[in-house]
């Protein structure tokens, strides 16, 4: 499988926020907004534990990975792929996350009963438009 091209990496580096799609336990799609990383691993998204998309993915990692320019819908990526949860500095993520979408250096949204996880995604297949 290709990585991510420079144009889509650089894409991906601006604060636009992707839609996610993973499958209920019945098959049916799950899609929600996240924030999305990428470094030189790939790309990845936050979520935290007890909420379905962890839940999900744990039982079905496959998992599909939108993201679109809001000033231009014809500039996109889609990353489809199987997901990998890591728990191991999920914590900084989602901080670096925050400064990159609020400007805040911390999560101001941080919960006691949750444990952030880094969902990584393996690409299966990348598409793009717009970014050459």
């Amino acid at each position: 499988m290709k990585g991510l091209t420079a144009a889509e990496r650089s894409f991906l580096e601006r604060p636009f926020v992707g839609v996610v799609t993973d499958l209920r336990p019945d098959g049916s799609p799950h899609s929600t907004i996240v924030w999305v990383d990428v470094d030189d691993e790939g790309v990845s998204f936050n979520t935290a534990w007890p909420r379905a998309k962890p839940r999900h993915l744990a039982s079905d990692p496959r998992v599909s990975l939108t993201v679109v320019d809001p000033e231009d819908p014809y500039r996109w990526i889609s990353v489809d792929g199987s997901a990998t949860l890591v728990e191991e500095g999920a914590n900084d993520q989602i901080d670096r996350l925050a400064k990159k979408y609020t400007g805040r250096d911390r999560y101001p949204w941080h919960k006691p009963d949750e444990t952030r996880v880094s969902v990584r995604i393996s690409p299966g297949r990348i598409e793009s438009r717009g970014l050459d």
